[in-house]
């Protein structure tokens, strides 16, 4: 195998559903050596569970952040508690890897970030996704100085912002929406860009409107 994939190290959060395990199934096919961690094995918006997992890699070349949550909740019922929790996981949980995944980056090292098409501006938004939405804004916009940070290092980073794919949370978000992507689609498509050269596109956020 030739592809640059090929035995490097990548680390997959929320790898055990979803988006995450259908990246993290493909990283594996294509060479790479996965560390696929769910919330059981590591909570991203825990600060020291995340130190922890990444003290025990010398090197990450790919990171993709895929752990998410989402409580679906009226403006009048989102709690301090629902606001927290979910920027905790969606925003700071991106955030404290991204950081941890820098320190063990070489040169040409790969971050790929997770927002929604409801972190997109200008895009149709739905109630009850209040925190939901704005945690993916706020993921847009730390991949944009992820890019920054990592110029003089020759580490890319970009987000991709899919619309409705088939997992638990599109059912929990918007059940009457109907999926025109599969986790696999969405996987595919992540480890595709990986294997590319993603230093031109470092910082992008890339809207996915699916067409089924």
């Amino acid at each position: 195998m030739d592809n640059w994939l090929n035995g490097r190290v990548a680390v997959v959060t929320g790898a055990t559903r979803g988006i995450g395990k259908a990246t993290a199934e493909h990283l594996a096919k294509a060479g790479a050596k996965v560390i696929g961690v769910g919330r059981e094995q590591c909570d991203v918006s825990q600060p020291d569970q995340v130190a922890a997992l990444f003290a025990q890699l010398e090197r990450v070349d790919v990171l993709v952040c895929a752990a998410g949550i989402l409580e679906k909740a009226s403006l009048e019922d989102t709690t301090t508690e629902i606001w927290q929790r979910t920027l905790d996981v969606n925003l700071t949980g991106t955030f404290l890897c991204c950081r941890e995944a820098f320190a063990r980056m070489p040169e040409g090292g790969r971050i790929i970030t997770i927002s929604s098409l409801s972190g997109v501006y200008a895009t149709e938004k739905f109630p009850g996704l209040l925190a939901y939405n704005v945690s993916k804004y706020g993921v847009v916009g730390l991949t944009e100085m992820l890019a920054v940070e990592g110029r003089d290092r020759g580490i890319s980073a970009i987000c991709i912002s899919p619309g409705a794919v088939d997992t638990e949370m599109l059912r929990a978000a918007a059940p009457h929406l109907n999926p025109g992507l599969s986790a696999d689609d969405a996987g595919r498509l992540i480890v595709a860009l990986l294997d590319s050269d993603l230093a031109p596109l470092s910082g992008a956020n890339i809207p996915i409107f699916s067409n089924r």
